[in-house]
C-alpha cells in the first residue's frame, strides 16, 4: 500500500483574524508532525471550475470569487473570514480533494491524506460557513462518481461539528452514503437522527458534550460502520476532523488520538473489503495546535500501514 500526502504553500496563505481559531498554524504543526513518516507529498491544483459546479452553483462561485479582498479581510459571516491568500487556498484544497481521487482510482496511491485548508464540511450550495468555502468532500464525492464511473461512495465525517455542508450538497444524490458523528448542541445546530436523507442515505449519530471514547465507539460499531458496510462503497472518503479530542477549545468531547487510530483501522478494514482499500481523507477541524497535530499523525500511521485487499 501505498500512502501519499496533499497540500500545497498555498494553504498557508489563508489568513484569519488574529485570535480566531482556524490559524495558520493548523498546517503547519500537522505537517511539521507528518514529515517524519517519510511519505511523498504532491501538489494540490486549482480547482477548475466545472469542478466546483458540481456541487455549486455558479453563482456561490461568483460570490466567493467576488468578495475575495485584494488587501485586509472581507467577512462573510462572523466566522468566516477572507484574506488576500484565501481565495487561492480554497481552490486548492478544493483541487486537493479531486487529484486525491484521482490518485486512487489510477493507483497512483493507495489511500491519500488531503491536508490542506480551508477546511469545507460546513459550505452549503450556497453559503460559505464555518471557516469553510467549498465543500471539498462533497466535490471529491461527485469528482469519483461523474468522472470515475463509480456507482456507489461513502462519506464518514467523525469531526466533533456536524457536516451540514457536505449533507446539504449529497443528500440529494442515491449514489452517495453520509455519516457523521458529532456533539450535539453545538455549532452549527444540525444533525439530528432524524435527518436521514433524499434516499435513506444519511446517518447522523448525535452524541452529548462529555461524550468518550465508549459512547463514540458505540455509534460507530452499532451505527455507522455496518451502515457502510451495507452501502458497499467502491470508495470511502474521510472528513477527518480532530476536534473532538478532549482537549479541543471548540468543542466537549473526550477523545484522543487512540480513537482516531481506532476508527481509521475500521475503516479501513472496510475499505479493504469493498474498495480495493481506497481511501481519501480530507482534514477538516481540530484546534488545539499538539492535538490535532498529534492525532493526524495517528490517523496517517493506520492509513501507512494498511495492506492491500
Amino acid at each position: 500500500m501505498t500512502t501519499k500526502i496533499i497540500t500545497h504553500a498555498d494553504c498557508l496563505q489563508h489568513l484569519n483574524l488574529p485570535d480566531h481559531p482556524e490559524q495558520v498554524a493548523r498546517l503547519e504543526y500537522v505537517l511539521a508532525a507528518l514529515a517524519p513518516l517519510g511519505l511523498e507529498s504532491v501538489n494540490a491544483p486549482l480547482i477548475a471550475d466545472d469542478d466546483l459546479l458540481r456541487v455549486h452553483p455558479q453563482r456561490h462561485i461568483t460570490a466567493i470569487r467576488t468578495a475575495a479582498p485584494q488587501s485586509g479581510f472581507a467577512s462573510l459571516d462572523a466566522d468566516t473570514h477572507m484574506s488576500p491568500g484565501t481565495l487561492t487556498a480554497a481552490l486548492r484544497a478544493a483541487g486537493g480533494a479531486i487529484r486525491a481521487v484521482d490518485m486512487v482510482m489510477s493507483g497512483e496511491a493507495s489511500n491519500v491524506f488531503v491536508a490542506t485548508r480551508p477546511p469545507g464540511h460546513h459550505c452549503e450550495k450556497e453559503t460559505a460557513m464555518g471557516f469553510c468555502f467549498f465543500g471539498n468532500i462533497a466535490l471529491a464525492a461527485k469528482h469519483a462518481l461523474d468522472h470515475h464511473g463509480l456507482k456507489r461512495v461513502a462519506i464518514v465525517d467523525f469531526d466533533v461539528h456536524h457536516g451540514n455542508g457536505t449533507q446539504d450538497l449529497v443528500e440529494g444524490d442515491s449514489r452517495i452514503f453520509f455519516a457523521s458523528t458529532h456533539q450535539m448542541p453545538l455549532y452549527p445546530g444540525t444533525g439530528h437522527a432524524h435527518e436521514t436523507g433524499g434516499h435513506s442515505n444519511v446517518i447522523n449519530c448525535p452524541l452529548p458534550e462529555g461524550a468518550d471514547s465508549k459512547a463514540f465507539r458505540a455509534v460507530m460499531e452499532l451505527q455507522v460502520l455496518p451502515a457502510v458496510e451495507r452501502w458497499a462503497p467502491e470508495l470511502l472518503l474521510i472528513s477527518a476532523g480532530f476536534d473532538a479530542h478532549k482537549a479541543d477549545p471548540l468543542a466537549g468531547m473526550n477523545l484522543a488520538e487512540v480513537d482516531f487510530a481506532w476508527i481509521t483501522q475500521q475503516l479501513c478494514e472496510l475499505a479493504s473489503k469493498h474498495c480495493q482499500g481506497r481511501v481519501v481523507s480530507c482534514l477538516e477541524g481540530g484546534y488545539n495546535l499538539e492535538a490535532l497535530a498529534a492525532s493526524a499523525v495517528a490517523h496517517v500511521k493506520v492509513l501507512k500501514e494498511q495492506k492491500s485487499g
